[in-house]
Parts: structure tokens; C-alpha cells; sequence
């Protein structure tokens, strides 16, 4: 395939930048601080591991951080040595607002949760211009009001918002935008405007904040960067200087004064401790602007600075300050129009989203896709974890409790983290999740594959991955299994980069491969109880997906066979074995652990499909469907009824083997020939092995034509899976019919709830019991396009089941792909389905354009849920509207029509968009 958008992309300003960024250190700088970085476990050095108590938000304004920082619109430098963000202060609210306030786990009656409007508007992949929006009660925020009402609300009640709250009503708010731009790779401004939303006049203090990462507190021998105030051609200046990292020079410029405050980011000892300390503390500055402290603060120097203006705004008011960073060394002293240079990279930013956009015609699926990658890219965080100095403590501090040394994570001591990583959620997420991470690396090659590639990277270095070859899942428990998708989003990058470059990384592909052979062998010694082939797996990333925590011992004893380990662990076979037969192209050695592959797919296959012949068959005649199987202590295995996403996952494991791939990998199709003459059994897995199918290729898939149609006849069953905005994670059929399991004496239930989960099990901040989900949904559709890519379009199913409409599974492709990208699109009524929790904004003209990324949606409504800011996997909305991108790996949505006479023009329109992709 020739690359499409190679040649356009870097002909634009920004994708030079992109061509020259790992000579020309354009990333050095960006979005780079935690949103939350109290209430983490690496702030927590309690004795046992209640991480939301040991560091609770009270204490964040007052108390050094050890790992890292957090701020509103935070930006920095690739090591957070300096850091920047925006404090405001309304004159009501009994704190500076420095950082974005939630519940906890145990606060919240749906687990942690953010309670805050923030909006991502826009970034370019090298952070040469970002854009987010804050919106700020004039009234005190209702801190106390959230918690409250939030404690009193059970586990059946929907969460208490800000919205909930009145606070913002009548548009009683400041609407604080943040952009940075940058005039060379470390030149760099900040604007913070603010506009007075109400009727009335208002007064707003302004804060842009500059500070250097704490790094000297803890070992008693660091040097101490500092922060001084020095004489300027402008007034004044303040002089960053940091042992590594070159001297700084920032200024500011406003419309009215503006003072320099400083103090240092250190702990303030006499409020949470009640010692004795020299100051001024962290929260100096807090202290002198909203109580009047005066010797709470400098004003010459320290660790932490704010250039503090007080705004006074009429009706509908607006105004603006400027905050400029640069080295000193190459300072460029010349009056700098940062509104131009703001303009102008806002202006390359739209070129650039022009050029990777063409092909989208509608321009509300652009503005979607653009703040859906604004979130992606604003969600990268400096992430620094080194779990052996974490867990026995630091030289300068008090020892932590010697039973932590056996506690959390004690299993992985060589784990040292020190990079720039992609957030699920740089609030409620915080870290980095592995199967997280690679849906995060699909979607973030869209428009920045090298970046997308070292994520991936990331995970199998030695200092992350454990020698025993696990992958770490996330900081709370990095022993958890997550779903093994490694593989599959390192073939993904791997296409998208070839298609940007237009060569093939094979070094990449290599390199991952290698270290992914030892996780692969991991999970085969470790996850298959019995050695049949059926894994187990444990938590797997769904929360709640069961009737028992699938990452503690069962309360029954015994273990469960699980239909979606089983699944993730044949397509993981199937992932390696297509990176193997690509890597033999150029280096036949691979051609033998290609087949060793292909091999061990089969294996899996026999076992799940055993069935009545074997004990450990997972696929039920009589239901048709996949269920996980329970073993009891001295009983047979039974299988657990529960129709969910668990029992679709099997439709992941598929690949197609064609000639025109296979057939010019020496030896590989003989080697196959003879493994199956002599493994009949296993070759009738392969669907028309000895009979090719369409286009001379052979179907591996853990299915066969007749359950790949009895699976869908589920999936497309809107009384079962199919919601108007996708499919669901557990059939609607468990809303009237519950699945209950008896066993000694307790009871075991699980329902159908399409909104927030009433169950605690895994927390209970999220829910797999009911809602939609995009990584899953995104799987299901890519497979379908697997499976067209065999059947052809003669294979055709009934969608949506009982209809009496039949299309090809690439047709069904599209329209699901339709149904979800609608969760965010403007319906007929101009309002977007996953914003509906959102009714002030969806009603305001100047609101109705903001998009949130929820973690999850509403089964039946599509209102988002979960973690609002979870742009990080639902950012695969970018790929289901990227007609190119989206063609890289298959996937070429097309909206649904409305009427049979549209379907016609519809379908040509998707051939059309292929072509141009193919082309």
C-alpha cells in the first residue's frame, strides 16, 4: 500500500515538525503534569496501603509530592524539572483553585470521581500549540455540598455533580481558557484568558504558577534549583535556574499590574504536622491571597513563583495575561506578539487536522475527532516510579512501615518507571494501564506513530516488564492480569507508522516481538491451571463482568476456565504469528516460530471447541453462546449462564491467511502442509484448509460459520447486545431473567444495568454489567472486517436480528461503527446522546461544541459514565471516523441510512472510500 497521507502530512508546518522531532527536540516540552497526583499510590506510604487516606486532597495544597505534580492545564518540561500550570482565586472559596477537586473511592457512592468542567479543545502532536478550557463558579465551589450529598446518595442513586449542585447556574461562571504555543522547541508562551460568562460585574484572581519539582527532599543530597526575581527591559523577570537543566527566564505581560509571589514548594510541617519549619511552604501562596498572610510569601525568590493579577470584568468580559518561558542563554529580548504566534500556531494546527481529515465530510465528525485526539494528547503525563526506593523509603525521610516491604507490589522491585507516558485518565487514572496503553498507542499513531511506537516499547523494557515476563497492569496491583493485547496493538502501530513513512519498521516490530515471545510464555505456565489449553486469567481488565471478583480466590474455592482468557490468549497467538511471518520476509529463522504459532492457535481452538467430547469445552450447544466454566473442589465443571461480553470475545481470535502473504514466505506453507497431514484433527479447524476460500486464503478462528452467525444472532439482538450506540457488556436478557449461583448457604447475582454498577466488587467505579464500551466494540467491528476478508460478501447475516434484513459482515461493520461514533455526533435535535448528563451545556450555544470522552456509556440511553475525562480508549472514536486511518486496519465506517432508498449511495460511498484508501 502506498502511504496516503505521507507526503501531505509533512508538507504541512506541523508535520516538519513531527519529520524533524527526534533531532529537533520538539516534545521536549508539553502537557505533562498529572491532573491528580494525591491519593496515588505512589504518594502513599501508609502501613497499609490506604492510598486515598494517606494523602487526601486536603493535604495537596500543603504537602511536597515525592513522584511527581499535579495542576490545572499543567505543562512542563519531559522530566517535570519545571512546571507550569494556572491558580484562580473567585474571593469566596476558602482555597486557591490549583488543582482539580474529586471524591475518593470510599467518598464517592459510585468510587472516585472528579467534580470539575474541563474541556480539551485542542493539541498538536508536538505540543506546538494546545488549547483547554476550565469553567470556574463565581460563588464558593461547593467542596463541602459534593461530599456530602455524594455520602448521603447509595450505590442505587446517580452521582451528585457540579452541574447538580446550582452553582453554575444563570452562567455565574468564569470561562478560563489555557494555550500554549511555542516559538522554538524551548521558547515557549502560555496565555490564560478569561471571560465573565454572567450579567453581572466580576473579579477573578489570576495565577499563572511556575515551580520545580521537588526532587531535593528526600535523599538530603540533591542540590536545590531556585527561582529569583531579576531586573528586565520589561520591569522584571524571574530567573529559573535547575542543576539539569539550562537557565530559564520567564516574564509576563497583562493589561494591569501584576505581582511576583513566591515560596517553596516544600511541606508545610506546621499545619499538617505541627512542627516547627522555616517557610514560606507550598501553599504560601494560597495563604497570602486568600487570607491575607503577608509573610507567607517572598517576593525575590524560591522554588515556586505566581504572577498574580487581579481581573475586574463587566458583563460578557474578557481579558487576557501572558506568561513567557525561555532560556536564558538564548533569550530573544525583542517585543514577542504572543497573540500572533498564538494565532499563527493555531493556524498550522488547523492545516495539519485539515490534512489528516480529508475524507471527512461532515463537520461535526471532524470537531469530534479533533478534541477525541486533543483529549489523547493532553493525557500524556511525566509518570516516575522506582518501587524499590518507594518501598523501603528515602535517606532523608522517616522509614515507612517495615510491613510495606511485603505489602504492594513488593514482587516488583526491579520496576523503575521515568518517562513520558499515555494516561488513561490523568485524574481518575493516573497511571498507566497496560491493556489501557496499547488501545491508547492505536489510537495516538493516528497522529503521531513514533510517539505511538515508544509507548509500546515502554511496557517490555527490562525495567518494566518482570523477568518472569509479566507485564505490568497498573501501580495499585502491577501483578493483575490485563487482557493480552500487546501484540495486536503493535501490529496496529506498526501498519499505521508504515503507511506515515512508507517503510517498514522491522527493528520496532522485532524488538517488541522478542520480549513479547517471554510474556507469551508467561501466560501459557501461568494462566492454565489444568495444561488443556483453557485459561484462566483472572481479572482481565472487566471490573465486574462476574458474579465473583475474578482477581481474588474464589469464595467457592476451585477456579473458573474463562472464555475471554481462553479468547485473548488464541488471538495473541494469531498476533504473534502475523508479526512472525513479517519479520520472515526479511529473516527466514521466523518462519519456524511463525508456524510454532500457528500451532499453538489450533491448540486453543481443539479446546474450546471440545464440547461435549471433553470436560473443558467452552462453547454451550444449547444456548449457542461461549460461558466461563466453573470447577469446584471434587465436582465436575459446570458452566455459568451469563451472557456477556465474556462469551463474544471468542469473535476477536481471527485471522485470514492469504496466499499473496503466506505464499511469499519461504517454506512457511510447507511447513504447514505437513504439520496439518499429520494433525487431521487440527486441521479441520481451519476453515477450507484443502478448498480455499475467497481470494485463495483460509479462515483461523476459534468459530466456523455456523457459530460465528449464532454468536452474532446475539450480538445483534437489540432485546440482547444491541443498543442504538453499539453493544453492550452483558445482554439486556439478565434485566428480567438475573443469573443467580447458590453455594453453601450464600447467593451470587448478577442483572443487567445499563448505567452506574450497584455492585462494589473491583470498587465499583465502573461497570461491565450492562453499558457500552469502545475497546470492545472496536474489536468486534475490526474482527467482522476479519471475517468479510474471508466470507465475502455472500455471507450474510440478519442485522439487527429479527429484522429480516441481511448484510455482509462488512456492512454490519459499518453500521456498528455508526452506532458508536452517534454516542458523540449532533442527533437530529442538534444534541449529542453521550453529553446528555449535561443539560446547561448542551443548551448553551457557546457549550453545546464541548465534548467529553467518557469511560463508558449508557446501555440504552448512550449517556457517558464512568471517568469523564477517559479519552485514552474512547479516543478510538478518532480511528472509527478516520476513513484512511481507519482503512489501514480495516475498518472504513459509513453513516448508517435512514431509509432503504439512502442504502443504495451508502454502500458506494464506503467502496469509494476503500478505493481511495487502497489507492
Amino acid at each position: 500500500m502506498s502511504p496516503p497521507r505521507a507526503a501531505p502530512i509533512f508538507q504541512t508546518a506541523e508535520g516538519r515538525r513531527l519529520a524533524e522531532a527526534e533531532s529537533i527536540p520538539w516534545r521536549r516540552w508539553g502537557p505533562y503534569l498529572s491532573e491528580r497526583q494525591w491519593g496515588t499510590v505512589r504518594e502513599d506510604y501508609s502501613e497499609f496501603g490506604t492510598a486515598w487516606d494517606y494523602f487526601p486532597h486536603d493535604h495537596a495544597r500543603s504537602r511536597a509530592y515525592r513522584w511527581g505534580e499535579d495542576g490545572i492545564a499543567g505543562y512542563g518540561d519531559d522530566r517535570l524539572r519545571w512546571c507550569l500550570c494556572v491558580a484562580l482565586w473567585n474571593g469566596h472559596d476558602p482555597i486557591l483553585k490549583e488543582r482539580l477537586f474529586g471524591l475518593t473511592n470510599a467518598e464517592g457512592n459510585h468510587g472516585e470521581d472528579v467534580k470539575e468542567l474541563y474541556f480539551y479543545q485542542d493539541s498538536t502532536p508536538t505540543h506546538s500549540y494546545m488549547r483547554m478550557m476550565y469553567r470556574y463558579p463565581m460563588a464558593a465551589f461547593p467542596y463541602a455540598d459534593l461530599v456530602a450529598e455524594n455520602a448521603r446518595r447509595g450505590v442505587d442513586q446517580p452521582e451528585y455533580e457540579l452541574l447538580d449542585t446550582g452553582v453554575l447556574d444563570d452562567q455565574r461562571y468564569f470561562d478560563v481558557t489555557v494555550e500554549y504555543a511555542k516559538r522554538t522547541p524551548d521558547d515557549m508562551v502560555m496565555r490564560v484568558t478569561i471571560e465573565n460568562r454572567s450579567a453581572e460585574h466580576a473579579t477573578l484572581h489570576v495565577m499563572p504558577q511556575l515551580w520545580a519539582r521537588n526532587t531535593w527532599s528526600w535523599d538530603g543530597v540533591s542540590p536545590k534549583p531556585s527561582l529569583q526575581r531579576v531586573a528586565d527591559s520589561a520591569g522584571s523577570a524571574v530567573l529559573a535556574r535547575h542543576p539539569a537543566h539550562e537557565p530559564m527566564i520567564a516574564t509576563v505581560s497583562a493589561p494591569g499590574p501584576v505581582q511576583w509571589l513566591f515560596c517553596e514548594n516544600e511541606t508545610n510541617v506546621r499545619r499538617l504536622f505541627g512542627s516547627e519549619g522555616p517557610g514560606p511552604f507550598k501553599d504560601g501562596i494560597n495563604d497570602y491571597v486568600v487570607h491575607g498572610i503577608g509573610d507567607a510569601v517572598r517576593r525575590d525568590s524560591g522554588t515556586k513563583v505566581a504572577a498574580h493579577r487581579i481581573a475586574r470584568l463587566p458583563p460578557g468580559g474578557r481579558t487576557s495575561m501572558v506568561l513567557r518561558l525561555q532560556p536564558q542563554a538564548r533569550r530573544d529580548e525583542s517585543p514577542l506578539d504572543a497573540d500572533a504566534l498564538i494565532a499563527q500556531r493555531r493556524a498550522e494546527a488547523d492545516e495539519f487536522y485539515a490534512c489528516l481529515q480529508q475524507g471527512i465530510d461532515d463537520a461535526d465528525a471532524r470537531l469530534v475527532q479533533r478534541q477525541a485526539l486533543a483529549g489523547l494528547l493532553w493525557s500524556k503525563q511525566y509518570y516516575e516510579f522506582d518501587v524499590t526506593r518507594w518501598l523501603d523509603g528515602d535517606p532523608a525521610q522517616p522509614p515507612p512501615p517495615a510491613r510495606r516491604r511485603r505489602g504492594r507490589n513488593a514482587e516488583w522491585r526491579h520496576l523503575c518507571n521515568g518517562e513520558v507516558v499515555s494516561m488513561p485518565d490523568k485524574w481518575e487514572y493516573p497511571w498507566y494501564a497496560s491493556w489501557d496503553l496499547a488501545f491508547q498507542a492505536t489510537g495516538l499513531a493516528l497522529v503521531d506513530p513514533v510517539f505511538a511506537k515508544t509507548q509500546l516499547l515502554l511496557l517490555v523494557k527490562d525495567r518494566y516488564q518482570h523477568p518472569n515476563g509479566q507485564l505490568p497492569a497498573y501501580e495499585w496491583a502491577f501483578g493483575d492480569g490485563n487482557p493480552p493485547v500487546h501484540a495486536w496493538a503493535t501490529w496496529r502501530v506498526y501498519e499505521i507508522d508504515r503507511t506515515w513513512s512508507g517503510e517498514p519498521d522491522h527493528a520496532f516490530l522485532e524488538l517488541v516481538f522478542h520480549k513479547l515471545l517471554l510474556n507469551f510464555g508467561w501466560w501459557v505456565n501461568r494462566r492454565d491451571a489444568d495444561g488443556h489449553n483453557i485459561f484462566q486469567g483472572g481479572f482481565l481488565g472487566l471490573d465486574n463482568i462476574g458474579i465473583f471478583d475474578r482477581s481474588a480466590p474464589l469464595p467457592t474455592g476451585g477456579h473458573i476456565d474463562q472464555a475471554d482468557g481462553t479468547a485473548w490468549m488464541a488471538a495473541y497467538a494469531l498476533d504473534m504469528m502475523r508479526i512472525a511471518l513479517e519479520l520472515a520476509t526479511v529473516n527466514k529463522s521466523y518462519v519456524d516460530i511463525g508456524v510454532k504459532f500457528f500451532e499453538h492457535f489450533l491448540y486453543i481452538a481443539e479446546a474450546v471447541n471440545s464440547g461435549d467430547e471433553c470436560e473443558t469445552g467452552l462453547w454451550d450447544e444449547e444456548d449457542e453462546f461461549f460461558y466461563d466454566a466453573l470447577h469446584l473442589p471434587g465436582q465436575d465443571s459446570m458452566p455459568m449462564r451469563v451472557r456477556s461480553i465474556v462469551g463474544l470475545i471468542p469473535l476477536f481470535a481471527v485471522q485470514v491467511l492469504e496466499e499473496g502473504v503466506h505464499g511469499r514466505v519461504p517454506g512457511f506453507k510447507e511447513r504447514l502442509r505437513w504439520f496439518l497431514r499429520h494433525r487431521p484433527d487440527l486441521a479441520k479447524l481451519v476453515s477450507r484448509w484443502t478448498e480455499p476460500g475467497k481470494g485463495n486464503s483460509a479462515l483461523l478462528s476459534l468459530l466456523r460459520g455456523h457459530r460465528v452467525k449464532a454468536l452474532l444472532r446475539r450480538a445483534l439482538d437489540e432485546s440482547e447486545f444491541l443498543s442504538d450506540y453499539g453493544v453492550r457488556a452483558l445482554s439486556r436478557y439478565h434485566r428480567d431473567a438475573p443469573y443467580e449461583f447458590h453455594h453453601n448457604g450464600e447467593s451470587f447475582c448478577i442483572r443487567y444495568l445499563p448505567g452506574e454498577s450497584d455492585s462494589r466488587i473491583f470498587g465499583g467505579n465502573s461497570n461491565w454489567r450492562g453499558p457500552v464500551w469502545l475497546p470492545v466494540n472496536y474489536l468486534l467491528i475490526e474482527s467482522l472486517y476479519e471475517f468479510q476478508r474471508y466470507y465475502g460478501d455472500d455471507f450474510r447475516v440478519e442485522y439487527p436480528t429479527g429484522s429480516g434484513r441481511r448484510y455482509s459482515l462488512r456492512e454490519i461493520a459499518d453500521r456498528l461503527a455508526q452506532r458508536v461514533t452517534r454516542l458523540f455526533l449532533k442527533n437530529a435535535d442538534g444534541e449529542r446522546p453521550s453529553m446528555m448528563g449535561y443539560p446547561l451545556l448542551q443548551a448553551d450555544p457557546a457549550s453545546r461544541d464541548l465534548v467529553l470522552f467518557h469511560e463508558f456509556f449508557h446501555g440504552d440511553t448512550g449517556r457517558g459514565l464512568g471517568a469523564s475525562h477517559q479519552t485514552g480508549w474512547t479516543a478510538l472514536v478518532a480511528l472509527l471516523l478516520q476513513p484512511r486511518a481507519a482503512a489501514d486496519s480495516g475498518i472504513v465506517p459509513v453513516v448508517e441510512p435512514e431509509d432503504e432508498d439512502a442504502e443504495a449511495e451508502a454502500v458506494a460511498a464506503v467502496a469509494r472510500a476503500r478505493e481511495q484508501a487502497v489507492k
